[in-house]
């Protein structure tokens, strides 16, 4: 159900519940400058901070758009109650012990489902959630502290942590923050819901999501969908990659924490970049809101330092950043002014012959940004006012707005430590239509993420494959019933037989052509219980390496040997927490556990989806031919993959865990020489 909350994020009347909270809302509806209606109610004080108590809910003059609800969590229910009956707008409810502590304290999950009914169609924010603030219209719904200031416009940010909410408020890094809201316990209203309705409001440039859990997919892939068709960049944090992330995780929140491997593929293809740090994730989000998502990866870099220049190249390996040579025209402009000893190259050092000289620096800074670069950045610490003076310094803040009004390029001004760009000059820059990136580790993150902004596809992708609860306890096809499952849905498996006796399978095998492979089956882990035997010549190994097996196997698989093979691959997919199914690729066979050569989707795919996650694999040289051998049918390999796939979406409601290892890739086919597949048994 979708909800509108374009009254609670947008309100012109505000209800208050409680005591020492309620005060502390509206010391900062105050502070702000909030100039609609406040109702404060408490029968036992005549007024809060000069504003008039109403003695009751039902003395209310209208039912207010939004409600802060700063009662205990019984007390919360009657509140919540009542204000849906009169037609409120919507509330956040501060208080905790729901669903988010039933570990520690029974009756939470009882008391949430209360909630929600007392709530009816009316939004609510929580419970344990600390509110909203938006810095568009005053509107601070919010019993702390927070560090924000009025803006016109602005990236909205949705966290599952109001403490770390209050923490980005306080940020020095002039990035203009329209909205914090707190989406707490998400008993009702989650995080999608929250940012969708943000999306509404053509003032929010950008989104910025911190998670704790992903909550409802469902809600998740209509918000990146809208998302994408407002044309609006969305930049996630995803905690929980360690185990024990993920264990103080669920004490915070009843949304459950994917895998990360999941968790990353699933903002991968739903457009939403991931960042790892808060610090990125607010540069990131500075940068999109002044420039937006970047048209290519071309990025110049300009400094006076050769130790600047050295610093900005070591530390953009391995990300998006392609610092491109300076056109021909360029070079012998900024030659002719730069003069014979200064190298002209990129990232630039100009040394500081111009320095002082404005003049002079605004022609080659404007040599540069006249270039066909995707984003010029200027290398730029400023002295600290408080011991230094920053005057001397003035050419080069002048020099870089001039060239930049005379070009309109994308430009973005880079301090290498975040403490050496004062909030005065900060707003100079991006006053001038310039980004101004605190901290050289973070400020080329956040270019990259800007970049693969600029890379997304335009259409929406499909509807993630979901799994549906089944009944029922997971049980494990054997080898050979899995092969038989997934090959009829296309996939290549070798001719083979299977036997409960060493005189059965020499009988059986008689119709297959040597050399064999044999397992014994029974045992989960077959090489290491001594239960597989290769290139078996003829009947009599066969016999004697089945003996061999008898004592600890329960039976034989007996298989014709794939010959030719140019690489092996692991394919597994498995039912991810959140009910997507992760897509495992990589390298199989012994080097497996070796390697940790892996790459993720969430199914469905598509052959080039599965063609580009092979590729980023580190053994995907061999996939086009290594030392003599011929290439890999790749058209083959991935219709391999699509098979198994195609398999596991069409038995959603009962795969746990499949795992195909390994996948031999050949010159003319694929084809799988082990498999597994745990399933749900529905009753």
């Amino acid at each position: 159900m979708t909800r509108d909350l374009s009254r609670l994020l947008r309100p012109r009347s505000i209800a208050l519940f409680g005591g020492g909270w309620a005060v502390n809302v509206v010391a900062q509806l105050k502070k702000s400058g909030f100039d609609g209606e406040i109702w404060p109610v408490n029968p036992k004080r005549a007024d809060i901070l000069g504003v008039p108590c109403l003695a009751s809910i039902h003395d209310l003059p209208s039912a207010p758009d939004a409600s802060f609800i700063g009662v205990n969590r019984d007390a919360t229910i009657e509140v919540v109650e009542k204000l849906s009956a009169m037609g409120a707008g919507g509330a956040t409810c501060f208080a905790s012990g729901f669903l988010e502590s039933e570990a520690e304290t029974a009756g939470g999950a009882e008391l949430q489902t209360r909630l929600i009914a007392a709530a009816g169609d009316m939004p609510i924010l929580g419970p344990n959630c600390y509110g909203l603030l938006n810095y568009l219209d005053n509107v601070t719904l919010w019993p702390d502290q927070h560090g924000g200031l009025p803006v016109d416009s602005g990236v909205a940010i949705v966290a599952q942590s109001s403490n770390i909410a209050i923490n980005m408020t306080m940020q020095a890094r002039g990035l203009p923050i329209a909205y914090v809201v707190a989406a707490g316990n998400q008993a009702q209203v989650g995080a999608s819901d929250i940012a969708a309705g943000l999306l509404d409001d053509d003032r929010v440039t950008a989104i910025g999501l911190y998670l704790e859990g992903f909550g409802d997919i469902r809600a998740l892939e209509a918000f990146a969908a809208k998302a994408r068709a407002k044309r609006k960049p969305v930049v996630a944090i995803k905690i929980g990659r360690s185990d024990k992330a993920r264990a103080a995780t669920m004490t915070h929140t009843a949304s459950l924490a994917g895998s990360a491997a999941a968790g990353s593929a699933l903002l991968r293809r739903l457009g939403i970049i991931e960042v790892e740090t808060i610090a990125v994730f607010l540069e990131t989000l500075k940068l999109l809101h002044m420039i937006g998502p970047l048209p290519g990866a071309s990025v110049c870099s300009v400094s006076c330092s050769g130790g600047e220049a050295s610093l900005m190249a070591d530390l953009s390996g391995g990300t998006l950043i392609d610092f491109t040579d300076f056109e021909s025209g360029q070079r012998a402009a900024l030659k002719a002014e730069l003069g014979p000893i200064v190298t002209i190259a990129n990232p630039l050092d100009y040394h500081t012959f111009i320095w002082g000289d404005t003049p002079r620096m605004t022609r080659v800074f404007s040599t540069v940004m006249s270039g066909s670069f995707d984003l010029s950045v200027f290398v730029l610490d400023m002295p600290r006012a408080d011991r230094c003076d920053p005057s001397g310094y003035q050419c080069a803040v002048d020099a870089i707005l001039a060239a930049k009004a005379a070009t309109g390029a994308r430009v973005a001004v880079l301090a290498s430590l975040p403490e050496n760009m004062s909030d005065h000059f900060t707003r100079a820059f991006m006053e001038g239509g310039i980004a101004v990136l605190h901290g050289m580790s973070e400020g080329i993150a956040a270019i990259s993420a800007a970049i693969a902004a600029g890379r997304l596809d335009k259409d929406a992708p499909q509807p993630l494959v979901l799994a549906t609860e089944a009944a029922g306890s997971p049980s494990i096809l054997s080898e050979a019933a899995s092969k038989q499952a997934l090959a009829a849905f296309g996939l290549g498996v070798p001719r083979s037989v299977a036997a409960r006796s060493v005189e059965e399978l020499i009988a059986r095998a008689s119709g297959l052509n040597y050399p064999l492979a044999l397992k014994g089956t029974g045992v989960a882990h077959k090489s290491e219980a001594g239960l597989v035997a290769l290139n078996i010549g003829d009947p009599a190994q066969l016999e004697a390496a089945a003996r061999n097996m008898q004592d600890t196997a329960t039976g034989f698989l007996a298989e014709e040997m794939i010959v030719g093979g140019v690489a092996e691959v692991l394919v597994g997919i498995t039912r991810d927490p959140t009910g997507a199914f992760l897509l495992t690729l990589g390298a199989g066979g012994v080097l497996t556990e070796i390697l940790g050569d892996t790459a993720s989707l969430l199914l469905p795919v598509n052959r080039s989806g599965i063609r580009m996650a092979l590729q980023s694999l580190r053994i995907a040289p061999l996939f086009s031919g290594y030392r003599g051998k011929p290439a890999v049918d790749m058209d083959a390999l991935c219709d391999a993959v699509l098979s198994i796939c195609h398999y596991a979406a069409a038995h959603a409601d009962r795969v746990v865990e499949l795992e195909v290892n390994p996948l031999i890739a050949r010159n003319g086919d694929a084809v799988a020489v082990d498999a597994l597949i745990r399933l749900t048994d529905a009753e």
